[in-house]
């Protein structure tokens, strides 16, 4: 894909770096269509070189010269921040694959797109989420649970109710109304 779009014309640069970034995600995908900019963020996530992807990044980060340097999982945050705002069901399976990265970056961007297109199939990553060390991880790992759990997910979101963080114990709170609504659950 490189810096062409899906005619083959070079992208436009960004029409203000000031747009924020989800605007600059939806003007890429203005210029290369819907499934070409999944894909990209598809490749990214999936690993891919921000090198490959010059101008495109530019779209994704909202910064025009600081990508070199940046950490290795950077460019897969990139790639799952972008499916927040461009969707097809294709981006799945990168997506699942994305919640048990390493790296705790990607993890959670992935269950926030996760919660946003509630894939159920992230329920297991997420429970494995809800005890990260970082009470952000652990607090989207939560949120994740309230919007597509399953029974299953209730003891997890019933024991966050204790985390040591008021952020998590916040989250665990919506997440158990969520679910008794959804779930039609009695007492828990």
């Amino acid at each position: 894909m490189g810096s062409c779009g899906h005619d083959g014309g070079v992208i436009p640069a960004p029409s203000s770096l000031k747009t924020p970034v989800g605007g600059l995600i939806l003007e890429l995908a203005g210029h290369l269509g819907e499934p070409a900019t999944v894909a990209l963020a598809c490749d990214l996530l999936g690993g891919a070189g921000p090198a490959a992807y010059g101008q495109e990044i530019v779209y994704l980060t909202g910064h025009e010269h600081a990508h070199v340097g940046w950490a290795d999982y950077w460019p897969r945050v990139w790639g799952a921040r972008a499916l927040l705002y461009v969707w097809e069901e294709s981006a799945a399976p990168a997506v699942l694959d994305g919640t048990r990265d390493e790296a705790w970056r990607v993890a959670e961007m992935c269950l926030k797109v996760s919660t946003r297109h509630e894939l159920a199939g992230a329920g297991d990553a997420a429970v494995a989420l809800a005890t990260h060390e970082l009470p952000r991880v652990r607090g989207q790992a939560i949120r994740f649970l309230g919007v597509a759990g399953d029974s299953e997910h209730v003891p997890v979101a019933l024991a966050a109710l204790e985390d040591p963080e008021e952020g998590v114990r916040r989250q665990a709170a919506r997440a158990m109304d969520l679910l008794q609504i959804r779930l039609d659950l009695v007492d828990p």
